[in-house]
């Protein structure tokens, strides 16, 4: 859009409007949605494809532990730098990059084993260690884009859309790659996901904008994203962000409530990283399941988180409008959702295969309930640091992604079951429930210090 045709829509923005608002932030949000479903698919193809992958290269289960964490290492890593570019350079330009990125590195992971000389275990070492790289600016740029198309009293149902994405990733695209493994070979598994990921970086080019510049918004909605607290010009030269010193860093890492939320996010990614990583194994080698019927079975519980995260959202956004208190508002459903999310450790005591995978429906319907990290991140992040809080928030987080997929590996090389590492999985939602009653305290936006 021209600079010319964005001016109008401001100038009636400062004036303030009258008229019927276009909806053009829900399409946004659609957007979004799709984007960071993919994001997961990409994450959990060797999930899918790691059983077959794995007989046919001979791969222990503690080298599939550490293939499984590669990505992990790669994306806590970068999150700060992600998020100082993101500060920097712009959301658009930096996440479309990321998705060209990660789709080709994906697409790559199909020819290990067919190059000479080079090691299978080094190489999807390696290739997922770039997926994590190249994701990394993913999860901050979404919450930078929900901070600047929505109102505080719809970010909780925003963020929550945009999470939720890690369920209905595999609810679409678990059967897909199950059946792509069975009838075209595991390696098929990494080119069709490339390709989707190349599409969806043209859409994204297409149709991202910030709201004072896309084509479709009018002034209405405009005027209402900023009344709400909606920083519309956040993508703005007079708005750039603070620029990034180590003291700005170390009051991040001090601020005892941002180390309670940071806490409390990586134990609820011990859950998040199971289901992408050692679920679909689990389902085919302590089940019995093949690993078609895997795909499916991880679709239930993936469906029911996707609707466990809307029902979070917007629980805490219409709590936060009857009691005005972002206390309630996010610390009740998540309080809630974790204490479901324990019945994984159920699933040590049944046998039935129809009991397990409702077991961890309902628990992972718990932890889409409380997966409002993203949320309370827009509620806290400093205005004019949001990328840097962003990617801090999101690299301790994904810590997790390193930690669960080695340390399931190891209990599974040395018990031959998984029962520990369920215990170990559901140890961490009562840890996040600790974290966020007793360390975090009352929830408000950080003041850095001058």
């Amino acid at each position: 859009m021209t600079i010319a045709a964005a001016a109008p829509a401001e100038e009636a923005v400062a004036g303030g409007v009258a008229g019927r608002p276009t909806a053009v932030r829900y399409r946004v949000i659609a957007l979004i949605f799709l984007i960071t479903s993919i994001n997961y698919a990409d994450r959990a193809t060797f999930s899918i494809a790691g059983s077959a992958a794995s007989t046919e290269l001979g791969l222990s289960s503690v080298q599939t532990g550490f293939i499984l964490s590669a990505f992990a290492w790669a994306y806590v890593l970068a999150q700060i730098p992600g998020g100082l570019l993101l500060d920097k350079f712009g959301t658009k330009r930096v996440y479309a990059g990321a998705i060209l990125a990660w789709s080709l590195f994906t697409a790559t992971q199909g020819l290990t084993g067919l190059i000479a000389g080079v090691s299978a275990v080094a190489m999807l070492f390696a290739l997922r260690f770039l997926v994590g790289l190249a994701e990394a600016p993913s999860f901050p740029g979404n919450a930078r884009l929900v901070a600047a198309w929505f109102p505080g009293a719809e970010r909780g149902t925003a963020s929550a859309i945009f999470n939720s994405a890690q369920y209905f990733s595999l609810v679409a695209f678990a059967p897909l790659m199950g059946w792509l493994v069975h009838s075209y070979g595991w390696r098929a598994v990494f080119w069709v996901m490339g390709a989707i990921g190349l599409a969806a970086t043209a859409l994204f080019v297409r149709y991202i904008h910030s709201p004072v510049r896309h084509p479709k918004i009018n002034a209405a909605e405009l005027a209402h994203i900023e009344a709400g607290g909606g920083l519309i010009r956040m993508e703005d030269a007079a708005n750039r962000p603070q620029a990034f010193s180590w003291t700005n860093l170390r009051q991040l890492l001090a601020n005892r409530m941002l180390l309670g939320i940071y806490l409390g996010q990586y134990c609820i990614n011990v859950l998040t990283y199971f289901f992408v990583t050692w679920f679909p194994i689990y389902l085919v080698k302590e089940r019995g399941l093949n690993i078609m019927e895997a795909g499916f079975a991880a679709a239930a519980p993936a469906l029911c988180g996707f609707v466990g995260g809307l029902v979070g959202g917007y629980t805490s956004d219409l709590l936060l409008k009857r009691t005005g208190s972002i206390d309630i508002a996010r610390k009740v459903p998540l309080v809630f959702g974790m204490l479901l999310a324990t019945l994984i450790i159920a699933c040590v005591f049944v046998e039935a295969e129809w009991l397990v995978v409702t077991l961890m429906a309902v628990a992972f319907f718990g932890k889409g309930v409380a997966s409002l990290g993203w949320a309370v991140m827009s509620d806290v992040a400093p205005k004019r640091l949001a990328g840097l809080t962003s990617g801090v928030f999101n690299m301790f987080g994904n810590v997790a992604g390193i930690v669960t997929p080695i340390v399931i590996g190891f209990i599974v090389g040395a018990t031959g079951s998984f029962d520990w590492a369920l215990v170990f999985v559901g140890a961490h939602c009562l840890l996040t429930i600790f974290s966020f009653l007793v360390i975090v305290g009352p929830i408000r936006r950080v003041e850095l210090a001058a």
